[in-house]
């Protein structure tokens, strides 16, 4: 079932990385885009470069949506902010196809954002692939810049990276 804006209410939680909707939407993300990639990169190489220190992150969150107070909200997407020296970095982000094109994407990104000019950080890091043209589409419209592909990451599919750094 199909859910849109207007027909469901979003809200965003701060989770431990452990938190089981967490990892459930962790392993939804893995079982849709672990496949694509394996003419690509060796399963040694994504497991690499995809690895997280849990002591490295300093964010999780978790979007639930409900249609009415009365059914259980629904986890539906889902964003991991690590540290990544003395920068920020976006590792993961997930929405699950029912909601994906509703908001979700754009909550989990201010989330993140508000994170990173909270903890001082100068910029935040992301990194997405040939096949994801709508997280493309999202980093450029909220002005995130092109930069190139650096170490862990040349060995991973991954074409396009961007920052934004905060004043």
């Amino acid at each position: 079932m199909t859910q849109d804006i207007e027909t469901s209410s979003l809200h965003i939680r701060e989770v431990p990385w452990s938190d089981p909707d967490a990892e459930a939407l962790r392993g939804a993300m893995a079982a849709e885009v672990g496949p694509r990639y394996s003419d690509r990169v060796s399963d040694v190489d994504r497991a690499a470069a995809n690895s997280v220190d849990p002591q490295s992150v300093h964010l999780t969150v978790v979007v639930y949506a409900s249609d009415s107070e009365t059914v259980e909200p629904q986890a539906v997407g889902h964003a991991t902010l690590r540290w990544n020296g003395a920068d920020l970095e976006l590792k993961r982000m997930y929405v699950s196809p029912s909601h994906r094109g509703c908001g979700v994407s754009t909550l989990l990104l201010d989330a993140v954002e508000c994170a990173a000019r909270k903890a001082g950080r100068p910029r935040l890091i992301l990194q997405t692939g040939d096949r994801q043209p709508d997280a493309v589409r999202l980093y450029e419209k909220s002005g995130y810049s092109r930069i190139p592909i650096f170490s862990p990451y040349e060995v991973m599919p991954f074409s396009n990276c961007f920052e934004k750094v905060f004043g």
